[in-house]
């Protein structure tokens, strides 16, 4: 694993804490806006009788769609102790590496991944898994940052960006750095691992009109 890829992993493990708070308490802006609701729409507009939230963190995701049989699978054991506290769901301790290697034992409707694809290394092989967790014919559903937004005044390539945890209270410490990803380069994994795109939405914030998030969805064929 690239060592950034692994301070990512570092960087959750020591902000478990404060991101549970942050989701339960609704301190996300745009979580509580706009995405939240985006994702869940997508999810539901696909109809799975059963999926799996890949980086699920402390298990919103899973509680928000009662009707769907759900899996819930994060790296990060403090994440998915609070998950499984909440109930809703499954929950499993696994990494992407984990996945890559064939350890979650699942064929499900569909995998959601909701701005849990922050690495490089381990997200290719999270795609490359795919077969091994979907169904064919199965939907893959991402919802990341929105790379027009979230460029900045970098250069518009692929790379790895700086973390902030700016927006956030106090108790965040040493923010995760981040691979950023171009739309053409997200497009381009999902058709080099077998997964059609179906789908693109661009959620907007109700106040600026501008893009808050983007959201792919690939099916296995």
């Amino acid at each position: 694993m690239h060592q950034l890829d692994a301070t990512i992993i570092d960087s959750w493990h020591r902000n478990s804490d404060p991101w549970v708070a942050a989701v339960r308490n609704g301190e996300i802006e745009t979580r509580t806006l706009v995405t939240n609701g985006a994702i869940v729409d997508t999810v539901r507009a696909y109809a799975p009788r059963t999926a799996v939230d890949l980086g699920c963190g402390e298990g919103w995701l899973v509680r928000a769609l009662p009707e769907v049989e759900m899996t819930g699978v994060d790296a990060i054991p403090g994440l998915v102790a609070a998950a499984r506290a909440a109930g809703g769901g499954e929950f499993q301790l696994l990494s992407y590496e984990d996945i890559a290697e064939g350890k979650l034992t699942l064929s499900v409707d569909l995998a959601v991944c909701n701005f849990s694809l922050i690495g490089n290394e381990p997200v290719n092989g999270l795609f490359q898994a795919a077969p091994s967790y979907l169904r064919r014919g199965g939907h893959l559903v991402v919802q990341t940052v929105h790379p027009v937004a979230a460029c900045g005044d970098a250069p518009y390539v692929d790379g790895w960006r700086e973390g902030s945890w700016a927006g956030f209270n106090s108790g965040f410490q040493d923010a995760p750095p981040w691979y950023f990803r171009t739309l053409s380069s997200w497009i381009a994994l999902f058709a080099a691992n077998g997964l059609q795109l179906r789908e693109m939405r661009e959620p907007l914030h109700p106040r600026t009109g501008k893009p808050v998030s983007l959201i792919l969805v690939g099916q296995l064929v």
